[in-house]
C-alpha cells in the first residue's frame, strides 16, 4: 500500500529512512509518502512517529 503521512513540523531525513519513507517539507508540516507492506507496517511507522513526539496531522493511502 501507498500512503502519505503527514505530521506538523519538520522531520530529519534519517527518521524518514528509517520508516523507510520518503520526506517533503510542506509549509508547516512535513509530508511522508512510500509504500508499506501491510497495515501492521503501517501501525509501527505511525507508533515511532508518534513515539518521536510527532504531531500526526493526517494519513491517507494513494492509488497504486
Amino acid at each position: 500500500m501507498i500512503l502519505e503521512i503527514r505530521v506538523r513540523g519538520p522531520v530529519a531525513l534519517e527518521d524518514a529512512d528509517r520508516l523507510g519513507l520518503v520526506a517533503e517539507a510542506a509549509p508547516v508540516a512535513t509530508v511522508l509518502r512510500g509504500a508499506l507492506e501491510d497495515r501492521p507496517a503501517l501501525h509501527g511507522a505511525l507508533t515511532r512517529i508518534i513515539d518521536d513526539g510527532l504531531e500526526l496531522v493526517e494519513v491517507r493511502r494513494l492509488p497504486s
